[in-house]
């Protein structure tokens, strides 16, 4: 049976289905049968949320083994140990005309390969700054129509061409030296994914579940590849990486596949999700997907981390952890912080929880619950992670307890990004800049 079938069987039960206890369909729990009261317990009951400190006295040192230029087209989302070392005193901001629903989207600062960052605001103008803050260029090929539903802007680039795919299903190259529009081209669908560039082609991830590969050239499809297609459209931003001639994306009912790069031919597929309740496919938030040490690492906000063979797709293995956010694997250790605010070590290779520490414990007179995650990245000596109440914390990497608060803002921020030993954190209406 499949899972389109298990979906709308779903749905017509949830909406409300007249049916009553002498159909045989319904039944009265009160008259349920102790064994078949256990077996709706198991079915319904949520897994616990691992909420506790464990392993606190452990002490964890990281080689100094940073990775260069880990924000430039990173096929593999893997940022390991980020080079950065400020002191968080000193803020300045590139302010642009503010983003609707900036939180929905997640979009990205792209960092190109000329050491220049990219960005965009509500009308879709492509705004390109030099790291000194100066504008290089700025660009816009939309239509007044098309500026009045505020697109939002997915970006890829390499030495020459930047490529930009969007919510309003536009994908176009730009001159990354000018800003000058080389092609563009129109999707069936809108986009919601990264986009990653090999070789003489791209990658990127529809609405519709479907990856597309592009020709760099001239925008024209080389292949695709469907997915089964959800009810409900989710908002959350897709991720894929490519490795050893595959493309891996997650879609997202949270299937994930490996493509041949070259034919579009599928390698393998598995699904992560087993529930057939509709409501599951539309709430779930997966973290990016990062490739290490032959293995693909992703997590979900349904208590789930998982290790899957980059070979063949089998499950590694699968912890309970409550986190979508992206990822790290440094010297054999991954880290993670979970939503509920716990900084957590794993050991890759079987998925042990080597440590986990509370990140909020400096955190005073506010209501904790409200407050979650945006992102994180790991430096050889602290681990950096944003706030959605405009909070940035470092922590020490070696004992896993957080050093500072520092204020950033008051409204929510992204992910850290790092140039030039510079930090870079996004927020709706400004790219602030930390050293």
């Amino acid at each position: 049976m499949n899972k389109i079938y298990y979906l709308i069987l779903s749905f017509l039960l949830i909406s409300g289905c007249s049916l009553d206890t002498k159909t045989g369909l319904w039944t009265d729990s009160k008259k349920l049968k102790p064994e078949n009261k256990a077996i709706e317990k198991e079915l319904f009951e949520k897994e616990k949320i691992f909420e506790k400190e464990f392993n606190t006295n452990l002490k964890i040192k990281l080689n100094k083994n940073f990775k260069k230029n880990s924000f430039i087209n990173n096929l593999l989302n893997n940022n390991g140990i980020v080079d950065f070392n400020g002191k968080l005193e000193k803020v300045s901001k590139y302010k642009f005309s503010k983003i609707k629903q900036f939180d929905y989207f997640q979009p990205e600062l792209l960092i190109t390969k000329n050491n220049s960052l990219i960005f965009f605001n509500k009308k879709g103008t492509i705004l390109n700054f030099a790291d000194n803050k100066k504008l290089i260029w700025k660009t816009n090929i939309y239509s007044k129509i098309e500026r009045k539903d505020n697109p939002i802007l997915y970006f890829a680039s390499n030495e020459k061409i930047l490529i930009v795919a969007d919510s309003i299903a536009n994908y176009y190259a730009i001159n990354l030296s000018n800003g000058n529009l080389i092609w563009k081209k129109n999707n069936i669908a809108p986009f919601n994914s990264q986009i990653k560039i090999f070789k003489d082609r791209f990658f990127v991830i529809d609405f519709e579940n479907i990856l597309r590969c592009y020709s760099l050239k001239d925008g024209n499809e080389i292949w695709n590849f469907q997915t089964e297609k959800s009810f409900i459209k989710s908002q959350q931003k897709l991720s894929l990486i490519v490795n050893k001639n595959k493309v891996v994306f997650i879609n997202t009912l949270g299937d994930l596949s490996s493509v041949d790069i070259e034919t579009g031919n599928l390698v393998w597929q598995v699904p992560t999700q087993s529930s057939t309740i509709y409501e599951n496919y539309f709430t779930i938030k997966n973290s990016d997907l990062i490739s290490a040490a032959n293995s693909i690492y992703f997590s979900n906000n349904k208590n789930e981390f998982f290790a899957i063979d980059e070979t063949n797709g089998v499950i590694r293995w699968k912890q309970s952890l409550n986190s979508n956010l992206r990822p790290t694997y440094v010297d054999g250790i991954l880290f993670t912080v979970t939503l509920e605010g716990y900084l957590v070590a794993i050991d890759s290779r079987n998925g042990n929880i080597v440590r986990v520490t509370n990140i909020f414990g400096k955190i005073k007179n506010v209501k904790k619950k409200n407050i979650k995650p945006e992102g994180f990245i790991v430096t050889n000596n602290k681990i950096y992670i944003s706030l959605n109440n405009g909070r940035l914390v470092e922590v020490d990497v070696i004992n896993g307890k957080p050093n500072k608060i520092v204020k950033i803002d008051n409204e929510k921020i992204s992910r850290p990004y790092v140039l030039n030993k510079n930090m870079y954190i996004l927020k709706d209406k400004a790219i602030l800049k930390l050293n």
